[in-house]
């Protein structure tokens, strides 16, 4: 238990900045809007570099293509205050340019005309910030496999892809047209990123450049680079291509064990929808940190096994029967990656629903008894410790909660719908409905609302907005049963389903003591679904 434990707080820990913080002008710069970030609207990125693992360093540039949104004669980009900027140019020219903290204001000699396409590139180099413990400190890990061989990677969810490389460090924009991929490593390794490989050249330096494309928008955070001496194996099923890179001395091992994928695509592409990045493709690539849900290359290190490291983190045993990582960071495909949150804040819409999604694997694969079990078993992971949505703005995530508490959320709204066939139909239309854009709280509320037919707003706000979760109070008095709700959300309104006598009973608590209709003898006549609705129950 306490494994299991440990590694779900690491986990927790390492999302937020703090349980308390004072925001300051660079946490502003990093996460707020200011028009020097709004005035464009990112088209493509055509990322070119070279990555020295001996000297753990990037050399390089990435061509920005932008549409001008509102006339200007500057604009925002990013790049962490570590890396240098060698030279910015636009139409042959060099433009001048200031930093503050990681962002980078740039300066046009004449203003860009509104609705006009610009492209700049933008040449830098340096040595990346390594990160202490990926994936939930952000940075590059600069590893070694049994042979010798370099095993680099980068994660930098959270922390800020420009980190590593220049760009509108911002959720609320990806790049339109997609992105190139271009990087050089040293002649004996191969390097996989996002989308499909569209070839390699060798440089005759000692360097091999392999080059890939992504067709889709993609989070900024998603963009990677792994580098390895790895094995391919590909793979296809009912039409879509499915490709694994892993160490040659995993590779027999990870034949059999990723053939997982096929039972979770077929899971997933049932209830969420077709799988959103065909055309990119779907690849797991081995990592030495954890994983990460790199969109079309998610990065996988829970080393061929079952449940988190060997560990389940519902404490249930249900864990055990699916490797963690495949499951969890590619339902991030759907919630993440396709559906996307404008703001860190609101990263509850990533984690939330993806740990849902491990819910519904199990469902899939056991029935619904074994997934329901396996939520109710989540529970001893939320620590209640603080607000699950950060503050807008900032760069600021909210609690760790945002997993098991954010499922457990979705779970409790499809049990108050009650309705199994309309709740498929709205989880399916959420998907796609939503599908390759960029939403935040309100917008999931208000799509819930509608497409229920039921008002959830001071569902969703008290879990999301509160610390403590919602308390059914019931009292006897004689034969009688007496119940009202606790909770922090002005006018909490929730049904419940109970049991009177063995006859189901759904009722409506408020804040005042209500009476149930039939008189009982014993409390065992009177039971409480508090198994699929995350409540607490108290005897008073």
């Amino acid at each position: 238990m306490q494994k299991k434990w440990l590694l779900y707080s690491i986990l927790f820990l390492a999302l937020g900045k703090g349980f308390s913080q004072e925001f300051t002008r660079k946490d502003s710069l990093q996460g707020g809007l200011r028009f020097e970030r709004t005035c464009f609207d990112v088209l493509r990125y055509d990322l070119n570099i070279k990555i020295n693992p001996d000297e753990k360093s990037i050399v390089g540039f990435n061509d920005i293509s932008f549409k001008v949104v509102e006339s200007t004669s500057k604009i925002q980009l990013d790049l962490f205050d570590n890396m240098l900027i060698d030279s910015i140019i636009h139409n042959t020219k060099k433009l001048n340019y200031t930093r503050e903290f990681n962002a980078v204001f740039i300066d046009f000699p004449a203003s860009l005309t509104k609705n006009a396409t610009e492209k700049m590139r933008f040449y830098y180099s340096g040595k990346p910030k390594v990160a202490k413990r990926a994936p939930w400190d952000g940075g590059f890990v600069f590893k070694k496999d049994r042979n010798g061989n370099h095993h680099v990677g980068v994660a930098v969810q959270g922390t800020g892809a420009s980190l590593w490389y220049p760009v509108k460090d911002t959720q609320t924009d990806e790049p339109d047209n997609g992105v190139t991929i271009k990087v050089a490593v040293p002649t004996g390794l191969m390097n996989v990123s996002n989308g499909r490989l569209m070839g390699s050249e060798d440089l005759k330096n000692g360097y091999t450049r392999w080059d890939w494309e992504v067709k889709n928008p993609i989070n900024t955070y998603n963009i990677t680079i792994n580098i390895a001496d790895y094995a391919h194996i590909h793979d296809t099923y009912k039409g879509l291509e499915l490709d694994y890179y892993v160490l040659k001395e995993n590779e027999t091992k990870a034949q059999s064990h990723f053939e997982e994928v096929k039972p979770m695509m077929d899971c997933f592409q049932s209830k969420f929808g077709t799988y959103p990045f065909s055309e990119d493709g779907y690849k797991l690539v081995e990592t030495s940190y954890l994983g990460m849900e790199h969109q079309s290359a998610v990065a996988y290190g829970n080393k061929f096994m079952k449940g988190y490291l060997g560990s389940d983190l519902s404490g249930t045993g249900i864990g055990l029967s699916f490797d963690y990582i495949t499951i969890h960071e590619s339902g991030h495909e759907w919630f993440g990656n396709s559906i996307t949150s404008s703001d860190i804040a609101d990263m509850w819409i990533h984690e939330g629903f993806t740990q849902y999604s491990e819910i519904v694997y199990v469902e899939c694969l056991l029935g619904y008894e074994k997934a329901m079990e396996y939520a109710y078993g989540l529970r001893k992971n939320v620590r209640n410790d603080r607000p699950i949505i950060g503050q807008c703005c900032v760069n600021n995530e909210g609690s760790g909660d945002m997993y098991p508490k954010g499922a457990l959320l979705v779970n409790t709204l499809r049990h108050v719908i009650n309705d199994d066939e309309k709740w498929w139909k709205i989880i399916l239309k959420y998907a796609e409905t939503y599908r390759h854009k960029i939403i935040d709280t309100n917008t999931v509320i208000t799509f819930f609302n509608t497409e229920s037919g039921m008002n959830l707003t001071s569902v969703f706000n008290q879990y999301l907005h509160h610390t403590s979760i919602p308390k059914l109070e019931i009292k006897k008095k004689g034969s009688k049963i007496f119940y009202r709700w606790q909770a922090e959300e002005t006018n909490f309104a929730m049904p419940i389903d109970t049991k009177i006598k063995g006859k189901e009973l759904r009722i409506f608590p408020t804040y005042q003591w209500q009476k149930l209709p039939e008189k009982i003898k014993n409390w065992d006549d009177f039971q409480i679904k508090n198994q699929v609705f995350f409540i607490e129950v108290e005897r008073v």
